[in-house]
Formats: structure tokens, C-alpha cells, sequence
């Protein structure tokens, strides 16, 4: 298992998500957590995210979920050596993996090491065995307005819950971010603390934040 989950962007040590990546350094693009928002801001950060990715050495083309079937799929999906999940509202992210089936296809992938699953904020988030309390910061009524429906279970891939943007002032939803851990704090949910800059990286049974 190989991840490099992120708090904001790339982070601070980008390099320690390229020194992940195998193969021909060829991966996906996934952005759809906007899904339902201003389609004009998602294609110029479509283009801006693909550019982040180039700098250090890696090529993305946009996966776009919104027209995968679960049908195709796979086939769709093939072997990436990376996928790169942009942030965004965390619920909407989950409805559109489980609606084109790459939930299951990334479960697969990523026990059995076939790529780098990366990514930030919400791209990290839906990893968790569950995404009860996030909807303090992402509303629920966001995704049942795009997808007709919510759902709060995770990949599971992740043994708790991600909570990106800590004690990070530049941040517009840290504030909120801090009353959720405050939350699972008082209910003795154990969760993942991560700042703008700092990154959780998993490689095999090493786990560490950097």
C-alpha cells in the first residue's frame, strides 16, 4: 500500500509523493468532490492541478466519474500508476466513486499495490472507515441536490477518520475542521490530524506525517 494523503495542494514534501510513483508516472486525475459546483472554476483547476502534477515529474489526464459506468469501469480505469483525488465536499466525492464503481476498483488497487492512491483534503477524507461528522464542514444537502442521495460509510481503506486544515489560519474552513476533531475528540474517536503542509504518508506497514 502506498499512500500520500495531504492536507492542502501537494503539501510541503511533494517529493515524497513522486518518490511513491513507479512506472511510466502516468496516472488520473480526479475532481470530482466539485462535482455540482461552477463548472467554469473546475476546468481552470482541471488544467492548474494537471500543472502542479508536471512539476514533479508526473503526468495526469482528468478521470471524470460523472461519465464512467460501472459497466466499464475497469476497463476505463485500467492501471494507473497514481491517481491524484482534488478536495472538495467530501459526500459528493463518495456518491460519485460509488455510483461509477471505482470504490470497489480503488479498494482493489490500492491492497494489492497497484498504484499510488493521493490526494487532498476530501481525497484523503473518503478513505476513512466513515465520514460521520464531516458534514459539520461539508454539507450533506450539497451531494443530495447533484446525486439524489448521501451516504457516510468510506472506502475503509484508512483505520480513522482524515481531518485536514488544523490550526491552519489561511485556511477558510479550518475553524470548522477544528470543532469536528474537537468532536471526535470528546466521543474518543481517534483521528488523523493533519495541517496545511503536512502530508500522511503510508508505504507497506510505515506510517508517518510529514
Amino acid at each position: 500500500m502506498r499512500l500520500y494523503l495531504s492536507s492542502y495542494q501537494l503539501g510541503d514534501h511533494p517529493e515524497a509523493f513522486s518518490s511513491l510513483v513507479t512506472g511510466d508516472r502516468r496516472g488520473w486525475l480526479i475532481m470530482n468532490a466539485l462535482d455540482g459546483q461552477d463548472e467554469a472554476r473546475r476546468v481552470a483547476d482541471t488544467r492548474h492541478q494537471i500543472e502542479n502534477l508536471n512539476t514533479i515529474g508526473l503526468t495526469a489526464e482528468d478521470f471524470d466519474l460523472r461519465t464512467v459506468h460501472p459497466d466499464t469501469a475497469r476497463q476505463a480505469f485500467c492501471d494507473p500508476d497514481f491517481v491524484w483525488v482534488r478536495g472538495g465536499n467530501v459526500f459528493t466525492l463518495r456518491m460519485a466513486m460509488a455510483r461509477s464503481g471505482l470504490d470497489a476498483i480503488l479498494n482493489d488497487h490500492i491492497t494489492q499495490d497497484r498504484l499510488v492512491y493521493a490526494g487532498f483534503s476530501a481525497g484523503p477524507c473518503v478513505l476513512a472507515p466513515s465520514l460521520a461528522g464531516l458534514e459539520r464542514c461539508d454539507p450533506t444537502e450539497a451531494c443530495i441536490a447533484t446525486y439524489g442521495s448521501v451516504r457516510f460509510d468510506g472506502l475503509g481503506i484508512l483505520d480513522r477518520p482524515f481531518v485536514p486544515h488544523l490550526n491552519s489560519p489561511g485556511h477558510p474552513e479550518s475553524a470548522v475542521l477544528g470543532e469536528v476533531a474537537a468532536a471526535y475528540k470528546v466521543s474518543g474517536q481517534p483521528y488523523w490530524a493533519l495541517e496545511d503542509g503536512q502530508a500522511l504518508v503510508i508505504q507497506d506497514h510505515e506510517v508517518m506525517i510529514i
